[in-house]
């Protein structure tokens, strides 16, 4: 039997080709939220399991089934790997009072976690980007974030189409649940097993069914839009204003309704139907309630995450290349004395800011080239006794037809520098 151990299953390793296309996306992404004014926020991995059954709700799939909880033996308290990131936002905005001097503009990157059933797309330990803005209390912010997300497809090379909705304040959402509890009722022969559960507890929830024998019943279940103030739809209207300014097209979807108790308002998703089962590459929307639900002063907030394993899959469809590193030179020696000036050669490569590659483990010039080839360089820059004794370099191009050349160390910083093959 073998003793091979391997990863935990739904939690993958990124190798060095993959890392390369994820090191290409993120330096877009940064760019992007560079240019909207958004500020990076990093919270940790673990919090306290508390924290997510007041943000989320405790009868959600996440807490109920999908969440990673355990006690820390140390001291009995119940932790959390988290399941989304914006628990986490709130609660250190909370904590460290950033609203203090007005709204705020934040970001976050990094690794969720929940137990599903993996498959593609979907993963117990994936990864998410995710933009907050917190403390404003207009349309506008929510359009902000919508325009934005519009502005990185085309960027990455996608299309993905919006699906829109609004899901009103607390008074309409409890108006339209008296409704649709008694509608439900009328209809328990009909319900299936998961919308039995929600029935008293969450039962917007089984509007986003996908069951398809439930799809006729809640096409006829009442409508929230009828239960809306003329606060929530003044405000839905001109969100939509804005987005038809900005040439956003959309979808009006009065059956999105999100998975996340803290949502009121708008609510969108970005979909695809190019990734199979699992459309949504991007969701968000508006949740005023969450700072105060959380212990701090009544703020606004809206945001959105968004599935970075999914958009990587969505733009390898898409054939949108992302460019990968490679090294500006790889320094192939050979004899002693010029394995010791190859060394000083890297470092002042490196210290004028050049990627260099020096060839360590031996072996003939022909396989050191042949190293230099594979590694995607730029250049070789070939060093022997003679080059040692000389203080020079042999710049050897390895991609175009230009001639190798012999120069100076200086030169070849130069050379380097200011070519591009």
């Amino acid at each position: 039997m073998s003793n091979l151990i391997q990863s935990v299953r739904g939690m993958n390793d990124c190798l060095p080709d993959a890392a390369d296309t994820w090191q290409g996306f993120e330096t877009i992404v940064r760019d992007w939220l560079r240019r909207y004014g958004y500020r990076e926020m990093r919270t940790p991995i673990l919090e306290h399991t508390g924290l997510f059954k007041r943000a989320i709700g405790e009868v959600t799939d996440i807490v109920e089934k999908e969440m990673y909880t355990f006690v820390d033996e140390l001291n009995g308290e119940s932790l959390a790997l988290r399941p989304e990131g914006t628990a986490s936002s709130v609660r250190a905005v909370i904590q460290h009072n950033l609203l203090y001097d007005g709204g705020k503009r934040l970001w976050y990157s990094g690794p969720m976690f929940r137990h599903e059933r993996p498959q593609k797309g979907r993963y117990r330990q994936f990864h998410q980007v995710g933009v907050e803005a917190l403390g404003f209390a207009g349309p506008d912010i929510d359009a902000e974030l919508i325009v934005m997300c519009a502005d990185l497809w085309r960027t990455l090379g996608i299309a993905p189409t919006l699906q829109l909705n609004t899901l009103g304040d607390l008074e309409s959402r409890h108006r339209h649940r008296a409704k649709l509890v008694a509608y439900f009722e009328a209809h328990q022969d009909t319900l299936d097993e998961d919308s039995k559960r929600r029935l008293h507890t969450n039962p917007l929830r089984i509007l986003d069914s996908k069951n398809p024998a439930m799809q006729a019943l809640n096409d006829a279940a009442p409508k929230l839009t009828d239960e809306l103030d003329d606060a929530a739809l003044a405000h839905f209207d001109a969100l939509q204003a804005l987005l038809r300014t900005n040439g956003i097209a959309f979808e009006l979807n009065p059956r999105l309704v999100r998975g996340l108790d803290y949502y009121n308002r708008t609510v969108f998703e970005w979909v695809t139907d190019q990734l199979g089962a699992q459309g949504t590459v991007c969701a968000g929307g508006r949740y005023d309630g969450l700072i105060e639900q959380l212990g701090g002063k009544p703020a606004p907030a809206a945001g959105f995450a968004m599935g970075i394993e999914r958009l990587l899959a969505l733009m390898e469809v898409a054939g949108t290349p992302l460019a990968k590193p490679v090294p500006d030179a790889y320094l192939v020696h050979a004899g002693d004395a010029a394995q010791a000036f190859a060394w000083q050669v890297a470092r002042a490569l490196r210290e004028a800011g050049l990627a260099s590659v020096l060839h360590c483990g031996g072996g003939s010039f022909k396989s050191q080239m042949k190293k230099a080839d594979a590694s995607g360089a730029r250049y070789a820059v070939i060093i022997g006794d003679d080059e040692a004794a000389a203080q020079q370099v042999t710049l050897k191009p390895l991609r175009g037809t230009a001639e190798q050349t012999r120069v100076e160390v200086a030169r070849a910083i130069e050379i380097l520098k200011n070519t591009t093959l």
